[in-house]
């Protein structure tokens, strides 16, 4: 749950920023980015690509951009919120969406130049874990207390979505971690006691997976030849070569939360709590850990163009040692 405590610590010490105007601190959240002198340092908690840009999203509504495949970064011009944001989606190099506490979820049209605000509730905190968009058009976020938003508009309108009860529980109350696909466009979320939603006619249809974890999931990714690896809590790694029907724990030789996994095309890369990195050649089941000496809690990471690996944390972008 380590991107769901930053994104909650992010938003206390918004409160107690000398900057923040009268009010609650919805009120703030609800004000227009800040502009700061070195965003690229702050509370970063997940990035993706816009064609060739690089674009990572945090606290405060920060977002910040490269174009230098992540050797220098500048702020957007205009966020509309300070709430924190917690994932961010892109479907080519102008068109992305950031979702994050208070339910927000912004759009922008210009590679996350601009945004704008389609979304936010400001009468409850019920955050945004993750979005993905499977075309221009179709969407869906995720996050606590399972809310799921589906869109079929772009996110002009969002609507609630119906979760399934988990198998023995009374209600559907699992936190939404993290949205995927397959190449075949399955979907997949993380969620908590090692399981894992799936949907095989884009979002319309749920149904619960279980790995044989008992702990909470944060990351996953399919790999080009659609298996699918799911990661969390104590270094907790899962492996699936038939869609989730079955799983084998896989041994990372670390206890170290996992908070994400990219897959590039030589193999697996894992980042997570303790500054820890893993990887994994394609065919391989060795994994290769290393830990940054600062043992920062990594929050996310993207391959750049040749292949060195960008990371992210809650001290913002991070040089690999």
């Amino acid at each position: 749950m380590i991107k769901t405590l930053l994104a909650c610590a992010a938003l206390c010490a918004s409160a107690a920023v000398s900057a923040q105007p009268p009010g609650t601190v919805a009120d703030w959240a609800a004000m227009p980015a800040h502009t700061w002198a070195d965003p690229a340092h702050m509370m970063l908690l997940d990035a993706t690509r816009a064609g060739s840009r690089l674009v990572a999203v945090g606290e405060h509504g920060v977002v910040v951009l490269s174009d230098d495949d992540g050797r220098t970064w500048r702020q957007a011009r205009r966020v509309p919120v300070s709430a924190t944001l917690s994932a961010v989606t892109f479907t080519d190099g102008q068109h992305g969406w950031a979702v994050g506490q208070w339910g927000v979820i912004l759009a922008t049209v210009d590679g996350g130049e601009t945004w704008q605000k389609q979304r936010m509730d400001i009468s409850v905190d019920q955050p945004l874990f993750s979005v993905l968009f499977t075309s221009g058009k179709d969407g869906i976020a995720v996050g606590l207390w399972s809310l799921m938003l589906a869109t079929h508009d772009g996110g002009k309108t969002w609507a609630k979505v119906t979760v399934p009860k988990p198998p023995g529980a009374s209600r559907a109350d699992r936190n939404l971690y993290h949205l995927f696909a397959d190449p075949k466009g399955t979907l997949y979320i993380d969620s908590e006691q090692g399981r894992v939603l799936k949907s095989t006619d884009s979002g319309a249809n749920w149904s619960w997976l279980a790995t044989g974890g008992k702990g909470t999931l944060w990351s996953g990714v399919a790999m080009p030849n659609g298996r699918v690896v799911v990661g969390g809590l104590l270094g907790s790694l899962f492996q699936s070569d038939d869609g989730g029907r079955t799983w084998i724990a896989l041994d990372t030789g670390t206890k170290s939360s996992i908070t994400d996994l990219v897959a590039n095309g030589s193999g697996l890369i894992g980042v997570g709590l303790d500054g820890f990195v893993l990887k994994r050649r394609m065919n391989d089941m060795v994994f290769q850990v290393s830990q940054r000496d600062d043992r920062a809690p990594l929050t996310a990471a993207l391959v750049g163009a040749g292949g060195k690996l960008v990371t992210f944390s809650q001290d913002g972008v991070l040089v690999a040692p």
